[in-house]
């Protein structure tokens, strides 16, 4: 678990199942993510089991005001990723979400570096990681079917801040 001013970095618990699907049904949320959004709560029991399930020290939801409005983490290392509900967005919590992931995954001292995949178009995203300190590190067409539209990619990697990697 990380602690931030005002989020919890937590594992998934089943009992967060509403706000999960909340976020995961919602269409802006999930407009550039892997998927569309989520039509039935099935589906969303379904991603919190398996994210419950991995149990992992890297992939967290994020609780605020005791609520689950989002997650940040890294499914798979060095690649990360976040995901915040609509009604959350412009107000810093996902720079601070982020912010902590990262300085959580570079505590690990296997961890040279972070990488992400954001959709160009995800102009919100792609600001947030550079104020992070992300840097492009490369572009590539048609790399994900989303619906029945290519997206593109914009490739992105953080070098850990002690000079290290």
């Amino acid at each position: 678990m990380i602690r931030t001013e005002r989020l919890i970095l937590r594992g998934a618990r089943m009992e967060d199942l509403d706000d999960v699907h909340a976020m995961l049904s919602h269409p802006a949320a999930m407009r550039y993510w892997a998927h569309p959004e989520h039509a039935t709560v099935a589906e969303s029991l379904k991603w919190l089991e398996g994210m419950v399930k991995a149990a992992s020290e890297i992939d967290f939801v994020i609780e605020h005001q005791g609520r689950v409005i989002g997650k940040a983490g890294a499914w798979r290392l060095p690649e990360v990723g976040f995901m915040l509900h609509p009604d959350h967005w412009g107000k810093g919590l996902a720079h601070e979400a982020m912010a902590a992931v990262i300085a959580h995954l570079f505590a690990a001292p296997e961890v040279d570096e972070l990488t992400a995949d954001v959709d160009p178009r995800n102009a919100a995203s792609l600001r947030l990681l550079g104020r992070l300190g992300f840097v492009e590190t490369g572009r590539a067409e048609r790399t994900l079917k989303w619906r029945d539209e290519w997206c593109d990619s914009v490739y992105l990697a953080l070098k850990r801040p002690d000079g290290n990697a």
